[in-house]
């Protein structure tokens, strides 16, 4: 009796959520089991659905939509997940399905637009007064040694080779530009956000979020091994695709968000 209790809490649960905002959150949870199931195959889907630098031979242009539904750990999914419930759902209720589900892939795409600029810039850096043979040696064996699980022992070469073949993977992209979304709709909202004792209103919130992410990626730590970039570039997809529908909607005659 107990369980039937708890089976029908979870499913009134997921009927309240909205359309978009549950099959989105389905299809990441799906993603995430398939990636478990293949990798016990010896099967590497982020390998092949992650988003490599365009200049990688494991480049595909698919890779900028299938990025967003790997993920890189259920840590990482989950708070992706989170968020995305959290405050997904009511920027759905509010734009309707057609327009949330536009912004999700805006921002995420454009979050991956971002990442592979920000990818040629640092590559561009690294290969500076590089030999062409140590080059050649990156392109013709690098990706390879990191489908093994391998790099270089040769430190700027391994680093090279981590900018060039490897992936980038989540809906981070997507979640940043939700959170900017949810912050420039109701802006006086207030948050209780942990650590703080106190509640901070959601502009506030959000401005706090994108200097932190400025700031780590400027940092530049390799051992961080999270695209900061990405996640500004798709708060800033989101802004300009939102200023975009306000005044579209002043131009149609409509004043709200």
């Amino acid at each position: 009796m107990y369980l039937c209790k708890i089976i029908n809490e979870r499913i009134r649960i997921m009927n309240n959520i909205p359309t978009i905002t549950k099959n989105l959150l389905i299809i990441n949870a799906l993603a995430f089991l398939a990636t478990v199931v293949a990798e016990s195959y010896g099967i590497d889907l982020t390998n092949y659905l992650g988003l490599h630098f365009l200049l990688s031979e494991d480049f595909n242009l698919a890779q900028l939509f299938t990025y967003m539904f790997m993920h890189g750990g259920f840590t990482h999914l989950f708070f992706n997940m989170f968020a995305l419930w959290m405050f997904g759902r009511t920027l759905e209720m509010v734009w309707g399905p057609k327009r949330f589900l536009t912004f999700y892939l805006v921002c995420g795409i454009g979050a991956g637009i971002v990442q592979e600029v920000v990818t040629g810039i640092h590559y561009v850096t690294l290969t500076a007064g590089v030999p062409p043979e140590a080059l050649e040696a990156v392109y013709n064996e690098g990706a390879n040694a990191l489908r093994n699980h391998m790099n270089f022992t040769n430190p700027t070469l391994a680093a090279i080779n981590a900018t060039l073949n490897g992936s980038t993977v989540g809906a981070s992209g997507s979640i940043y530009g939700i959170l900017l979304g949810f912050g420039m709709l109701f802006p006086n909202e207030r948050m209780f956000v942990f650590p703080l004792p106190f509640p901070i209103k959601a502009k506030f919130f959000v401005i706090g979020y994108a200097v932190i992410e400025l700031l780590a990626g400027l940092a530049n730590n390799p051992a961080d091994n999270v695209a900061h970039f990405a996640h500004l570039g798709g708060m800033i997809f989101g802004f300009f695709l939102i200023l975009y529908w306000r005044n579209k909607n002043r131009r149609d005659g409509f004043y709200y968000n």
